[in-house]
């Protein structure tokens, strides 16, 4: 599988993983430049891995598929919370409703489930002792691409982007994460809950369920036929059934219930998943 990391100069923890990269592998140069930048690639077990510098920001790096030819795209990068917790995480961009950060409005990125889900578990073996929460995120902001991506994130403020074990860290769980073949996983849509997916970590880190597109809480209203839709069509593998963070629905519970009775979608309780 070719690779594609995209990493963006005006980004402070996208250059910190660059860094470490080089130093935890043997990328060399294919002779090819992007954007006047030199195109470094690797040999990892059966995939190949591309890092391209570009002067864009990631979440405007629309299209970047049209531009790059590739199986994956998986951008490093910084993350920004008003919390300013510092954070490790990973997610799939998208947009489900107005595309207030790039991407486009109601349209969702493709998202490898299985791939992501042994990053995470990766990142979590890797960062669990440190003073960084080891999270995935709900699917959010851009870019639109239509091949499967996913982010990579050092959080929340400046001093973490530059960390240098933070940046290691990612580095390692991007290597260890393409080292080996990619375990079958039963597969879910994530509906419900906090942006930070508390309910659904434990999920992802210590069961057979990997998880694809996950729509919070504070998106349900968005989440109706079309998007559904989407979120099934837009997650890599066949989705087997959607997974319910049952108190974060809110009030909107019995209209997602009656949504997926509908279109006859499966779904469990989160603490039904052991």
């Amino acid at each position: 599988m070719k690779i594609a990391l995209i990493i963006t100069t005006p980004d402070y923890a996208g250059l910190n993983i660059k860094d470490k990269l080089l130093k935890v592998y043997n990328f060399k140069k294919t002779g090819e430049e992007f954007e006047g930048v030199p195109v470094l690639k690797a040999g990892i077990h059966t995939n190949e891995l591309f890092i391209y510098t570009t002067n864009t920001r990631c979440v405007d790096c629309e299209d970047y598929d049209k531009r790059v030819e590739a199986d994956l795209f998986v951008f490093p990068t910084t993350h920004r919370a008003r919390s300013g917790i510092n954070s490790l995480s990973v997610h799939v961009q998208g947009n489900w409703g107005k595309a207030e950060l790039g991407g486009r409005d109601r349209k969702l990125v493709p998202a490898p489930a299985s791939i992501m889900k042994v990053a995470y578990q990766e990142l979590y073996k890797l960062g669990k002792d440190t003073d960084y929460d080891i999270v995935n995120e709900v699917t959010h902001h851009g870019p639109y691409i239509e091949k499967p991506c996913f982010f990579i994130e050092i959080g929340s403020s400046e001093k973490q982007w530059k960390d240098p074990l933070a940046g290691e860290i990612i580095a390692k769980t991007l290597i260890n994460t393409f080292s080996k073949d990619t375990p079958y996983f039963r597969v879910a849509i994530g509906l419900g809950g906090l942006h930070t997916c508390p309910s659904f970590n434990r999920i992802i880190l210590e069961t057979d369920v990997a998880l694809g597109q996950i729509c919070p809480k504070y998106n349900l209203h968005n989440f109706d036929e079309e998007m559904l839709k989407q979120a099934v069509e837009k997650t890599v593998e066949k989705v087997d059934f959607a997974l319910l963070d049952w108190k974060g629905l809110g009030a909107e519970k019995e209209r997602i219930l009656k949504l997926l009775n509908n279109n006859k979608i499966k779904y469990y309780k989160t603490k039904q998943i052991k």
